[in-house]
């Protein structure tokens, strides 16, 4: 065999096998998103989120998740953190304030978003965080899992670390429409086809219960959903009188089905548009 076919074989080999991911330079940023084929963290140059002090309604959500990342950004035990609830309460926007807030204080921590669909990979992410120095809150938004999804069974790497133990530099927070992770469908139909219901259904039910923080998000109020819109107008300088704000509010609100933080965005964003306001 020649030379030059030897090294074709052994390019072939390089791409089907490629050689481990290097972790970046932490410095470029304070968020990264986690990508895969080929693993690698892309640094955010500019994270998409809102203040801490414009998230109405959630007071003791807050309260608890701050001082909790606080603790660990000290470099202090902390518990990973599930947001379940009502949609569009400002589950994402908390935790990413959050993190703003923390790193305003003067902390180097830094987040990492990671998509569900790739939590098989997260034993090959944390091999890469656990040799760093810094300190990590991986984040996945939107964290549930259907009847046939095995992902669930990579997310106990991150919240229970195997054998290793999940690294001292990392936390783990998830956002959720589901308390317990799982359709409520699911759980019944196992428990009730399976010989011993119990054991059936509990390593399932049961990966919500090794989140340390389970922080509940409910839909809002009136008073609650025109207060954040006054919120929005006021750190944008965004001139409305209460009256035209409050009957174009609600009058949004009603065509959308509902309110909530995310309704209550919506209406700013149109409001800012059309007052001829960038955001």
């Amino acid at each position: 065999m020649t030379d030059a076919a030897l090294t074709r074989i052994a390019e072939a080999l390089e791409r089907l096998s490629p050689p481990p991911s290097r972790a970046p330079d932490f410095a470029l940023a304070d968020a990264f998103v986690w990508h895969v084929a080929p693993d690698r963290l892309s640094p955010v140059p500019r994270v998409n989120r809102v203040a801490l002090d414009l998230l109405v309604g959630v007071d003791r959500s807050r309260d608890t998740l701050l001082a909790n990342t606080v603790q660990f950004a000290r470099g202090f035990p902390a518990n990973n953190a599930l947001l379940w609830g009502a949609r569009g309460m400002g589950k994402s926007s908390l935790v990413k304030a959050v993190h703003a807030a923390v790193v305003a204080q003067g902390h180097a921590l830094k987040i990492v978003e990671v998509q569900r669909e790739d939590l098989p990979s997260i034993g090959r992410l944390l091999g890469l965080l656990r040799a760093s120095e810094h300190r990590f809150v991986l984040f996945c938004d939107d964290l549930s899992f259907s009847h046939d999804d095995q992902h669930y069974k990579s997310l106990k790497a991150v919240l229970d670390g195997g054998i290793e133990g999940r690294p001292d530099n990392v936390v783990f927070y998830a956002t959720s429409n589901r308390r317990h992770l799982m359709p409520r469908d699911m759980i019944e139909n196992e428990r009730s086809s399976a010989i011993n219901p119990s054991e059936a259904s509990e390593e399932k039910v049961s990966l919500s219960d090794r989140f340390g923080l389970w922080l509940g998000f409910h839909p809002c109020s009136q008073d609650e959903y025109l207060t954040m819109i006054r919120g929005y107008c006021d750190a944008h300088g965004v001139q409305i009188s209460d009256e035209d704000m409050h009957a174009e509010a609600i009058e949004w609100q009603a065509t959308r089905g509902g309110r909530s933080g995310r309704v209550a965005w919506q209406y700013f964003t149109d409001l800012a548009g059309r007052r001829g306001i960038a955001l």
